[in-house]
């Protein structure tokens, strides 16, 4: 079904160089109808997809909502593509894209970026099923991070669809199973979608204050492990390396490294070592959590963790790290203030203010615009409180986060100055 929207010629979209300029009024108001129209079906599919078990290591329950979210893309027009773990332990990546005839020869190349798996066992579902109160606020497993985003990006590519061609030479609509344990899988195929792709919108869903995100710390996760030497603590304690009061020393220094650099944290969250209290404990593992909002700063502090491990308070103990994930930060690229411009512009004319903001957290979008790419995240419905029992989300935010989103991503496709990026360089960003 068609909502009136006809696409600009192309002596018109120069005059849409303005922020929020290539929408047109009559343009949003059909958005926002159509959406608002969906709006029912939207809120049965959040009860359908909230009310299954899909933490990243519940593959079949990521794969149920794979299927739904498959089976959306497809009627909706995309080729869609199944692309499984190879390791066969998680769910698989879902790949649906707009192009050919479906597309704008000539047109940036938008890459939208959702996930599917949660954080809960198996059982969550079932003991705390999808729900709305009184004061319309929904709660249940997921139903913030983010299954009220995933359908915020698939209902707003559909109202779009419905209503011509996209201005776009490809869109893709990545749905990840496995964002909550640092995209092992799904990372490769993002990657390669994102290589040649002019920008890139994530549906992480807003802040709980309605904030966009434009700017993501980098994360590296590493275990270090420390090697001493066992010996009886009781009869012959002196033949001992205590690989634990080694690691008791670093923990200090490594915590010491906060507040060095702006912005960057250090955390040591787990530690694992020895074997019996009679025991000198010949290994000692620790798990850091390293953040930082520049990657320079990042790649200083880790170089400062690594140099550390060379000096060690217990003579004859050594170390060794592995990395376990590591996630580049999401810097508020010049470009990507371009995307922030359009969407506070949308949002003013659909009535409400919006602020950008940056988190500690990482996501995919680190991961893209740690290549260069303009990204911006938080782009689903505002909600909070995620991981935990008391996630929620603000039903009333449905329909006008879901239109700012599907205008945001018209306005992307139709400005001249996202569609010269491929041709210029990035220079700042």
């Amino acid at each position: 079904m068609s909502h009136g929207i006809r696409a600009p010629r192309l002596d018109e979209m120069e005059t849409m160089a303005a922020p929020g300029a290539g929408v047109r009024d009559e343009e949003l108001d059909a958005l926002r109808a159509a959406i608002r129209a969906t709006e029912p079906a939207y809120l049965a599919d959040l009860e359908r997809l909230v009310n299954i078990d899909c933490g990243s290591y519940t593959p079949a329950g990521v794969d149920q909502v794979g299927a739904f979210v498959a089976e959306f893309l497809a009627a909706a027009g995309a080729t869609v593509e199944r692309r499984p773990d190879p390791a066969g332990r998680l769910g698989a990546t879902i790949v649906g894209t707009w192009a050919g005839e479906r597309g704008t020869p000539g047109g940036p190349r938008l890459l939208l970026i959702g996930h599917m798996d949660t954080v809960f066992d198996p059982g969550t579902a079932a003991a705390r099923p999808f729900s709305i109160d009184a004061d319309g606020i929904a709660s249940g497993p997921g139903v913030t991070d983010m299954k009220s985003g995933l359908l915020a990006g698939l209902y707003a590519l559909r109202a779009l669809v419905a209503s011509g061609p996209l201005p776009f030479e490809r869109l893709t609509f990545v749905a990840n199973p496995d964002e909550e344990i640092g995209s092992p899988g799904s990372t490769p195929h993002i990657r390669g979608i994102a290589a040649d792709a002019d920008a890139c919108l994530v549906l992480e869903c807003a802040r709980a204050n309605g904030d966009i995100v434009s700017s993501r710390k980098g994360i590296l996760h590493t275990e270090v492990t420390i090697h001493g030497r066992a010996a009886h603590a009781g009869v012959e304690p002196e033949k001992g390396r205590s690989a634990i009061l080694a690691a008791a020393d670093l923990v200090r220094r490594l915590h010491d490294l906060n507040g060095r650099w702006d912005g960057v944290t250090v955390n040591v969250g787990v530690i694992s070592g020895g074997t019996r209290p009679n025991v000198v404990a010949e290994r000692c593992s620790l798990e850091v959590d390293l953040r930082a909002v520049r990657r320079e700063d990042l790649e200083t502090a880790e170089a400062e963790i690594r140099s550390s491990l060379a000096f060690l308070s217990v003579p004859d103990t050594h170390a060794d790290v592995e990395d376990v994930a590591r996630w580049w930060p999401m810097e508020k690229l010049d470009r990507s203030g371009r995307l922030v411009e359009h969407a506070r512009a949308i949002a003013g004319r659909l009535g409400f203010e919006l602020r950008d903001a940056a988190t500690g957290g990482a996501s995919d979008a680190n991961t893209t615009s740690g290549m260069g790419v303009p990204t911006i995240d938080g782009l689903g419905p505002i909600g909070g409180l995620d991981h935990s029992p008391a996630e929620y989300l603000e039903v009333v935010s449905i329909v006008p986060r879901t239109t700012l989103l599907a205008a945001l991503i018209l306005a992307i496709g139709r400005d001249p100055e996202v569609r010269r990026w491929r041709e210029e360089p990035a220079g700042g960003g």
